[in-house]
């Protein structure tokens, strides 16, 4: 499903979405409101032309259209690795982008992340997955690593992280797998557009990853962890 077809879906009361060089902007209307769309499309990587692009759209909605709902669209390779980006220093591109959605936040917008292709590493870190709630539709291809490079990485033999992919979410992509990991906050099989008014009359500041993740038998130890370090106590494991 390409952008149009999913914006097309999403907002069926009209949308005003615009794309240069892979990366989305403009607003659309959700249950009578109007909300400000940014994203990425063609498997783009992020790189430092995209992170500015995105986090002035979001700077911008927050300074002219307070408390504006913004949505975002991933389909992204990843981080852009080329030795410019990386002698610009990618890295404080990618904070800066982190930044403004959380400056967004706290200024009272609502965020909500949508991965409607493809999700990779630094690029969705930055984009979908730092939203107050992050979706997928079922086809989506979510990882933060494919397990040939976790092999290589980890020196960890690329059978034994298939094996554990059997059964261990982290170990392996997709959007199911990031459901029971509490990364992804839910998947949509149909009518996009009530699951987008419903997603962003619920979203908010709250981090609930690590609680759904433990709920959902994916992340075990994440919210203990978590709880104890805010707390000063000891872990609790489930």
């Amino acid at each position: 499903m390409n952008w149009q077809q999913v914006a097309d879906a999403l907002f069926p009361q009209g949308h005003r979405i615009v794309e240069r060089d892979c990366f989305l902007s403009g607003e659309a209307q959700v249950g009578g409101q109007t909300v400000t769309v940014i994203g990425t499309t063609g498997h783009t990587p992020i790189g430092v032309e995209i992170a500015l692009a995105q986090a002035s759209a979001i700077l911008d909605t927050v300074r002219r259209h307070p408390g504006r709902a913004i949505v975002i669209l991933v389909d992204t390779e990843g981080q852009r690795l080329r030795r410019r980006d990386e002698m610009l220093g990618i890295n404080s591109y990618m904070a800066h982008l982190g930044k403004c959605v959380e400056l967004a936040r706290r200024r009272g917008h609502r965020i909500v992340g949508l991965v409607y292709d493809q999700a990779l590493s630094g690029g969705f870190i930055t984009s979908g997955l730092i939203a107050d709630a992050c979706y997928a539709l079922p086809e989506a291809t979510i990882r933060v690593m494919g397990l040939p490079a976790m092999a290589r990485i980890t020196k960890v033999p690329l059978e034994r992280l298939e094996e554990l992919a059997q059964d261990n979410p982290v170990f392996a992509p997709g959007a199911e797998n990031y459901l029971r990991m509490g990364g992804v906050a839910g998947i949509w099989h149909e009518n996009l557009a009530a699951a987008l008014e419903d997603a962003l009359a619920q979203a908010g500041p709250q981090d609930r990853r690590a609680e759904l993740g433990l709920e959902r038998g994916g992340r075990k130890l994440a919210f203990a962890v978590a709880q104890a370090v805010r707390t000063g106590s000891d872990v609790q494991a489930a």
